[in-house]
């Protein structure tokens, strides 16, 4: 059994990887800023979830579960470098799965210096925290927004990813180099894993499941862009959390055929690995809203648009390396992801 940072856990994924590590037996310190991008109660409720209370939180502080006795979370900054090196000298973490980032794509364009704090110096904070106290297993949150302007369906590791279309894009892209550098240079295994969208009970309320389901309940008129034609590739949370947990006990090694010449993007002659992780299917937006619909029992106003400039019709994920590897099998179907999220929804924010 290993003792594992899991930073992020007051956010969607790091919440459920946290608890499914712990469940496995090992032990976890979780780490998270719980910044105010989206609703501060939602990340609370998930800290209450896994047995850390609202009102023993405090910067700096450890607290312990309730609920898991080799659970233990520490409100903390990525960029704050002194205090969490001290955390990793005190510690002496075995692996360190780092899901902290400030998200959104949007957003990056109203406050971009949040991103650069976050993803930029506070992945170096990590990087270099492993380098100094002997953690030789990282695994690490990438995007599917790395693929920026690529338009080959479906997204493979084995494309570029060098003409990013937002800031976020291209500090998840800096993380990946980042990483390489580190794995070169030190030895650190890094697995970077690009998520795409993932959804179920808890999660952001700035993604479209949870703001369709929100549309729902509330009986708002919802956006429809290329007259639901879109094509996304939802995967529910758990799915994603299986790919995520035999990542971090299964660290990457270096690629014995790597060759310079015919350089492979996703891996490298250092221990180093990128993995795409989602369903490896797209969904049409409108079969999604009405999977959204048939777990409310109620019909979502639509206003019906054309496609928006810079969009693409489809996304979706390859992830033949991931299953080979890892042998990870997504199989939950929107329908089923949605019944437990609409219910987990109506449950949270008492909607009878």
């Amino acid at each position: 059994m290993m003792k594992i940072l899991v930073t992020g856990t007051a956010g969607f994924i790091g919440f459920y990887t946290a608890v499914k590590l712990l469940e496995l037996g090992h032990e976890v310190v979780g780490l998270d800023s719980i910044n105010d991008y989206y609703d501060v109660n939602l990340k609370f409720g998930r800290l209450a979830e896994s047995g850390i209370a609202r009102d023993a939180v405090a910067y700096g502080k450890q607290v312990q579960s309730s609920c898991y006795a080799h659970y233990r979370f520490v409100q903390l900054k990525l960029e704050d470098k002194a205090a969490l090196d001290a955390l990793f000298a005190e510690e002496r973490f075995d692996a360190v799965c780092n899901l902290a980032a400030q998200a959104g794509v949007r957003y990056s364009l109203e406050n971009p210096a949040a991103y650069t704090d976050s993803n930029i110096v506070g992945f170096l904070n990590i990087l270099e925290a492993c380098r100094h106290f002997g953690v030789k297993n990282l695994c690490f949150a990438s995007s599917s927004s790395v693929y920026g302007l690529n338009e080959t369906m479906p997204f493979s590791t084995n494309h570029g990813v060098n003409h990013p279309v937002s800031l976020y894009a291209a500090t998840k892209k800096s993380n990946e180099l980042m990483a390489h550098a580190y794995a070169h240079l030190y030895g650190i295994q890094c697995t970077g894993l690009r998520f795409f969208t993932v959804y179920g009970p808890w999660g952001r309320p700035d993604m479209a499941p949870f703001i369709f389901t929100k549309a729902a309940f509330a009986g708002e008129t919802i956006k429809v862009f290329n007259n639901g034609k879109m094509k996304r590739d939802f995967t529910y949370i758990d799915d994603i959390v299986e790919g995520v947990v035999r990542v971090i006990l299964n660290p990457c090694v270096s690629d014995k055929n790597w060759n310079s010449l015919e350089a492979n993007p996703a891996s490298s002659s250092a221990p180093y690995k990128i993995y795409n992780i989602g369903n490896s299917d797209s969904v049409e937006l409108l079969e999604f809203i009405q999977a959204v619909e048939n777990a409310a029992g109620v019909t979502i106003q639509k206003n019906f648009m054309p496609i928006q400039p810079g969009d693409v019709v489809a996304t979706f994920a390859d992830v033949t390396e991931l299953e080979q590897d890892m042998d990870y099998r997504p199989n939950t179907s929107v329908h089923e992801g949605m019944q437990k999220t609409v219910a987990w929804y109506r449950d949270f924010y008492k909607i009878t």
